[in-house]
């Protein structure tokens, strides 16, 4: 479903700040979710995803600035009543079992989802009599996005939802959360799996110090970075890579490095000529990884927004 920009929002920060102890979390954060988006909230550690989440649900307050569900305040229950949210350190009772956790969770609702309906689309058929304290990490992550769809949501806050799933489940979840999209529900995610953003989010917010660094579609996003990326093992050190034809960045991930270039040829005969070693060698179109950690890379606190939509 395409987002009204006339449409009242699902959920609004503006000029937000917001002080973690000594951490300055948010620093005048603006972010707004339009009816029918689903948006990824993506960013390194401490970048002030978990504040905004918390933020919006209304589990914190800002110091400064504005904070609207549905254009109302996050902390009222018929407000809250709207939303659905998995968060990643929600416990299960031990002691209930799936289905019995699931059917008490959708008394909370005026107009739940049908039992089985939302059993199966958390893909929890065959753990319905398991008690809960008896399911594996993934398990329990499916648990926790039944009780997230349980009441029908208008918006579905989804905090690192695939954590502990394998392949099968992680794409099981995705296809459900398409369908909510479909149904009309607006959704924040908020995921390490770039992959998934990419898979689900039509609109991505890259947010770093608290501040949004870039906002926009995923090829958008990718757009912004060289458009080729270079990956191998090599023998060369950061600096001698850097320091390649046409080369703009330069990352790791454990032996392997990837360049991002502008131009492949160029930079492969470079490459080769220097280190004849190469190994593990692949070319491809950048991906949203690659976008993200350089946008990160070349941010700077007090940044101002980059608008690529």
């Amino acid at each position: 479903m395409s987002a009204n920009p006339s449409q009242t929002p699902v959920g609004l920060l503006s000029q937000v700040t917001k002080r973690r102890g000594a951490t300055q979390a948010l620093n005048g954060l603006d972010l707004i979710i339009r009816p029918g988006q689903c948006v990824a909230l993506l960013g390194p550690n401490g970048a002030g995803k978990s504040t905004s989440v918390a933020l919006l649900t209304g589990r914190l307050r800002p110091d400064s600035g504005q904070v609207r569900l549905f254009g109302g305040d996050p902390r009222d229950v018929a407000t809250r009543g709207r939303m659905g949210v998995m968060l990643q350190e929600a416990g299960l009772p031990r002691t209930l079992t799936v289905r019995e956790q699931v059917d008490l969770f959708r008394g909370y609702y005026r107009q739940p989802r049908p039992l089985d309906e939302t059993l199966r689309m958390a893909g929890l058929e065959g753990l319905e009599r398991r008690r809960c304290g008896a399911l594996s990490g993934g398990q329990q992550r499916r648990v926790q996005f039944a009780l997230a769809i349980a009441g029908r949501p208008d918006f579905l806050v989804l905090d690192e939802p695939t954590t502990g799933m394998d392949i099968d489940a992680r794409r099981a979840l995705w296809s459900a959360v398409r369908a909510e999209i479909a149904r009309g529900a607006s959704v924040l995610l908020t995921t390490h799996h770039l992959d998934e953003a990419e898979a689900l989010a039509d609109r991505i917010v890259v947010i770093d110090h608290g501040q949004v660094i870039a906002d926009g579609t995923p090829e958008a996003i990718k757009s912004q970075v060289s458009a080729i990326a270079i990956r191998c093992r090599t023998r060369l050190a950061d600096a001698d890579l850097a320091s390649l034809a046409s080369v703009t960045g330069v990352s790791r991930d454990g032996g392997r490095v990837t360049l991002l270039t502008t131009s492949a040829a160029g930079t492969l005969r470079e490459l080769l000529a220097r280190d004849e070693t190469i190994d593990d060698l692949t070319v491809a179109g950048a991906s949203l990884e690659d976008a993200v950690t350089r946008l990160v890379e070349t941010s700077a606190p007090a940044q101002h927004q980059t608008k690529v939509a």
